[in-house]
């Protein structure tokens, strides 16, 4: 997908937040309380500022939930992946200083965060637009993969993740039973990794989130 397009999603995300934060002010209190929260998410991942892959990628989920502890406050779990690829051109490479390699290759960004999620919903009470803003705190876990032909090269290593996000619940019933959820983020971990050629220090990431609420 082109960055172009990437960036419009993040726009329709942000856009359906902040209408759905002024939609809600106008709203009165006609729901019970929902002392809890969770969502699972088609997850679109794009990645940055690293040389090893650059490109957004649809392969990716995130489930996540929790309980308020107070009215607006809550704190869960969460754990989510993403797999972003990118295709190399034949070319020469030098491993070590003694040694060369020529080949195609099939790179490929794995990764597997987990851990603490915090919530802050505008609205206990709101009847049909749920908007929050949440930070996602934990560890990481990436692979980074080189694949020339059968043979795979790859690297691995564990860090330090943090997530910002906003988004908003759609609820379809009264009750806030089911309904969809959309989402943006931004992450960053402190993971460092090498593959041939290819590195990452530290992952950047921005994406869109979009699943059921329940």
């Amino acid at each position: 997908m082109k960055t172009v397009d990437y960036f419009k999603m993040l726009l329709v995300v942000v856009a359906v937040f902040v209408v759905s934060l002024v939609a809600t002010t106008d709203i009165k209190a006609q729901t019970t309380y929902k002392p809890y929260f969770g969502n699972v998410d088609w997850q679109f991942n794009a990645p940055f500022g690293n040389d090893f892959t650059n490109r957004a990628s649809g392969w990716g989920a995130n489930l996540e939930g929790g309980l308020f502890v107070t009215t607006k406050v809550g704190l869960g779990l969460f754990v989510s992946y993403s797999t972003n690829h990118k295709s190399l051109p034949m070319e020469t490479l030098h491993p070590t200083a003694t040694s060369t390699l020529t080949a195609k290759q099939s790179r490929s960004l794995f990764q597997i965060p987990f851990g603490v999620d915090v919530r802050y919903r505008f609205y206990e009470r709101s009847r049909v637009c749920d908007p929050y803003v949440g930070l996602k705190i934990g560890t990481s876990y990436v692979q980074l993969s080189s694949y020339m032909s059968t043979f795979r090269v790859y690297d691995d290593c564990w860090g330090f993740y943090m997530s910002p996000e906003i988004g908003t619940n759609l609820w379809l019933n009264s009750e806030k039973s089911f309904g969809f959820n959309m989402s943006a983020y931004y992450s960053f971990s402190t993971n460092k990794a090498r593959v041939l050629d290819g590195h990452v220090n530290q992952v950047n990431n921005m994406g869109v989130r979009v699943g059921v609420a329940f």
